[in-house]
């Protein structure tokens, strides 16, 4: 099995031959992971379970303040929260994006499946469109466990 710092990747390593490596099906998925909880962990495991490897692409932190989720987010730095999802089995490579959305990610590194959360329906995926058109597949997994970080971060706080 690799290293936790095997399994990261620097926003420059976009045409690493480690992406390129990775065996097919390659699985894609991206969220901000924020305070990583039961409904992440079991998310990523059932969208591993669709192909033969899974990249998680991570927001940074300044692409997370653009989001609104407020000002004191995100909560953990982008290399815990790497660091977080690397040293999940399930997760084979994890690597940052500062802008909005993932599509520049999506569109070169061309995975086969494109996943996101169930609170996404397939048309609003951003890159399931690209991904379609070069014969791949977009899953919408439902949630397992009703869990959210903003819920989590209100319950502390409360």
């Amino acid at each position: 099995m690799a290293s936790i710092k095997d399994k990261i990747l620097a926003a420059t390593d976009i045409d690493s031959p480690v992406i390129n490596n990775l065996p097919r099906p390659l699985v894609f998925t991206n969220g901000c992971f924020d305070i990583l909880h039961r409904g992440h962990v079991s998310y990523l495991e059932e969208a591993a379970q669709l192909g033969s490897s899974l990249l998680v692409a991570v927001n940074t932190d300044d692409s997370i303040r653009r989001q609104d989720k407020g000002a004191d987010r995100p909560i953990n730095p982008l290399d815990d929260r790497m660091a977080l999802l690397a040293a999940l089995q399930s997760v084979d490579l994890v690597i940052p994006f500062d802008t909005d959305t993932p599509l520049q990610l999506i569109q070169i590194i061309r995975p086969d499946i494109l996943v996101k959360g169930g609170d996404w329906p397939i048309e609003k995926i951003v890159g399931a469109r690209e991904v379609i058109q070069h014969g791949g597949e977009v899953h919408s997994i439902p949630f397992r466990y009703q869990r959210s970080t903003s819920d989590l971060i209100k319950r502390i706080r409360g």
